[in-house]
């Protein structure tokens, strides 16, 4: 096999090339080396390779449903044993897991063969890749634009055809942002469905799911049936799917109430290309015999988007105070932004945080009284085209001033200051559509069906209902029939 047919191969099909004597694991590894060779320099997709351990790996017999497929993880609650897992931080450069993480044993009793680990933000709080640790991952269809975060190094890795699918998770969009930034099916499934432990619990409240990023909906289908089921480890469990997401794939839905919008409070002028995106698969959905409307959010998206914040800079306040007390680590192993956040975090107190927490419920009732009627809410995944590389940096001024901060302990200052409110624009103002699901434990897909006219992509996003995964995975393998995908390629790498 080339690596020009390579590349153009899913991980179903790659697997049953090995399964059938057409390929062997060897030389499928050989292949994803040399394409990442080949063109990582350019992206910095994946940070950690681990070519020794993936040599060793396809002289032994494989088994599983990818068996012998070139596969990466994320360096971020995805841990391998043996090896550091850095979450984007200099403070955990060096802290090697002690055992593989659920998730990534259930990779591999699939069958995969890990050969690296992905490029991930700062504890993965931020929907760009730029760490200062490893430097900032780049877009495959666009060199100067973000992939997205926090799973970017594996969205980059995947649109680059370095590998036909890789591990990914998701606490606020982490896998549907970068999915749309390149052009990719990711879905962040209902709550408690896939597996962490033994080491972590469910990190933040449950909202963070397992998953991967793939260029096809059948490879999304099947990794996820590879890594669901019950998780002794889990805090909680919903009933697992009846039929496995590779079967319930292959019967088209009918007849779905679809309503769709493209409002938000934090970014009330989303791109024209975010809208034609919705327009565009509104249009598709009711050629396809769905019953698709134009409707109001049916949430209070701008309180939503606070709350979720509140919550987030609490917790990351608590990561913060945990990797110093158990690493000994300092502040300078954190970047400015993560200190500056995490001392708004302790500021804020502990009122305001359980008034967000109890404000989630109001979120998830106004989500079902909408899906009463509706079976799926319909929206861009992202506001704005993918970022420019660097464009939300932190002017060196204010890094400076965000390390004083934090030793200073100056967070109520800086609370005072209105910078909470200037956050959410800043930090969700080209993403307010996708923390939802997450607060909410919702399933929700992005859907590659739309590329600007200089050849970016920009997915839309559809929610379902809590336990309906199946639903969602059916819909987009059906849109991926209607309007395909999979043949576009990324022409800068």
């Amino acid at each position: 096999m080339e690596l020009s047919e390579y590349s153009t191969y899913d991980a179903t099909s790659l697997a049953a090339k090995v399964a059938d004597g057409e390929a062997s694991a060897a030389d499928l590894l050989a292949l994803a080396q040399q394409r990442a060779d080949q063109v990582n320099p350019k992206l910095n997709a994946i940070v950690r390779r681990m070519d020794a351990i993936a040599e060793r790996r396809v002289t032994e017999p494989l088994t599983g449903p990818f068996a012998g497929v070139p596969f990466l993880i994320k360096d971020l609650l995805q841990e391998y044993g043996g090896l550091p897992t850095s979450h984007g931080t200099a403070a955990l450069r060096n802290a090697k897991a002690t055992e593989h993480s659920s998730v990534v044993q259930k990779f591999l009793d699939a069958g995969v063969v890990i050969f690296g680990k992905t490029n991930t933000p700062e504890l993965g709080s931020k929907g760009i890749t730029e760490p200062t640790l490893w430097g900032p991952c780049r877009n495959p269809w666009d060199l100067e634009r973000t992939s997205g975060g926090s799973s970017g190094g594996s969205a980059s890795a995947v649109a680059a055809g370095i590998v036909p699918v890789a591990g990914a998770n998701d606490g606020g969009g982490s896998i549907r942002i970068p999915a749309a930034c390149c052009g990719l099916v990711g879905l962040k499934t209902s709550r408690g469905l896939t597996p962490f432990g033994p080491v972590e619990g469910d990190p933040l409240l449950g909202w963070v799911t397992q998953g991967v990023v793939s260029r096809t909906v059948r490879d999304t289908a099947g990794f996820l049936d590879a890594i669901i089921g019950p998780n002794k480890y889990e805090g909680t469990q919903i009933v697992q799917p009846a039929v496995p997401f590779s079967v319930a794939i292959q019967t088209p839905p009918t007849g779905l109430r679809i309503g769709y919008s493209t409002k938000s409070a934090i970014n009330p002028s989303p791109d024209a290309d975010a809208i034609q995106a919705v327009e565009e698969a509104a249009q598709v959905l009711t050629e396809l015999g769905h019953q698709v409307e134009e409707v109001e959010p049916p949430y209070d998206d701008a309180q939503l988007s606070r709350d979720f914040l509140t919550i987030w800079f609490a917790q990351l306040y608590g990561q913060v105070t945990r990797i110093k007390e158990i690493f000994g680590a300092k502040d300078a192993d954190f970047e400015p932004d993560t200190l500056a956040v995490a001392e708004l975090g302790r500021a804020t107190g502990i009122g305001p945080v359980f008034m967000a927490l109890e404000r989630i419920h109001e979120f998830t009732r106004s989500l079902v009284d909408y899906q009463d009627t509706y079976d799926l809410l319909l929206t861009p995944t992202l506001a704005k085209v993918p970022l420019k590389v660097g464009e939300t940096e932190t002017p060196h001024a204010l890094q400076v001033g965000s390390r004083v901060i934090a030793r200073a302990r100056a967070g109520k200052l800086l609370a005072l200051s209105g910078i909470a409110d200037d956050l959410v624009e800043q930090a969700l103002g080209w993403v307010p559509y996708t923390q939802l699901a997450n607060m909410t434990g919702r399933p929700a897909i992005n859907v590659p069906l739309h590329w600007t006219a200089d050849g970016v992509p920009l997915g839309v996003q559809f929610v379902g209902r809590l336990g309906e995964d199946a639903g969602l995975l059916a819909l987009a393998a059906q849109l991926e029939q209607a309007a395909p995908w999979v043949s576009r390629y990324p022409a800068p790498v």
